[in-house]
């Protein structure tokens, strides 16, 4: 009799063979979430697109804004740069404004022969000075009157005259640039009313006359 090796089994000492019959393991399938890989990307470019859309529009709004500032601030240093050349414009005038009495009584000086020895030299100097600063005198004799810049203070007629004439200058004018700070006072003449009309009048007679005498004397003499 054999004896048996207890544990021991007849189908295990078969290797384990693949059967004919097993079916074959199918192919893994893809995920979800592989799947919707590509419309994922999609998805991540549009965003992409949007976001860039929205930076290049807030980019144009910035750029806008600073060229209104830029604007803005050259307005803003052409309006300052005019102000402070008005202000000192006003700041002179009103500084030689109030030395216009000192030159009136230098000119009266002047014209009497006064201004000699040192106060010539100070007076002088003081008309060099204003004269830097921007001080020119008007107002002439025979001068055409215009009420922009003249002050009449006297009035007559003349018959030498064909307009309303400055015939005297009583406190010369004053002016810096184009801007008057005193006009300058005159006396005005205007022509004699009907001293146009007389000439021809005149001229008429005077005619009259010589024909008279032309005819008294027989005629003119023909050669």
């Amino acid at each position: 009799m054999t004896e048996e090796t207890p544990g021991f089994d007849e189908q295990s000492q078969q290797p384990d063979v693949p059967s004919d019959d097993a079916e074959p393991k199918a192919a893994p399938t893809p995920s979800a979430e592989e799947g919707a890989a590509p419309a994922g990307d999609t998805g991540q470019d549009a965003a992409l697109v949007a976001q860039l859309d929205q930076t290049r529009t807030a980019l144009g709004e910035r750029t806008a804004d600073l060229q209104r500032l830029q604007a803005e601030f050259q307005n803003y240093r052409r309006r300052v740069e005019r102000d402070r050349i008005a202000v000192k414009e006003i700041a002179v005038a009103n500084l030689l404004t109030e030395l216009l009495p000192v030159l009136d009584d230098v000119g009266r000086a002047r014209e009497h022969g006064e201004l000699v020895g040192g106060f010539k030299s100070v007076a002088e100097s003081l008309e060099t000075i204003i004269a830097k600063m921007g001080l020119q005198q008007f107002g002439k004799e025979g001068e055409p009157f215009d009420p922009t810049i003249h002050e009449a203070l006297m009035h007559s007629y003349a018959p030498d005259v064909t307009e309303t004439t400055c015939v005297a200058i009583l406190q010369p004018g004053y002016r810096i640039g184009e801007r008057t700070i005193r006009p300058a006072r005159v006396a005005v003449a205007e022509p004699q009313p009907g001293a146009q009309t007389a000439k021809p009048a005149e001229e008429g007679s005077e005619a009259q006359a010589d024909t008279a005498e032309n005819k008294e004397s027989g005629g003119p003499e023909e050669g």
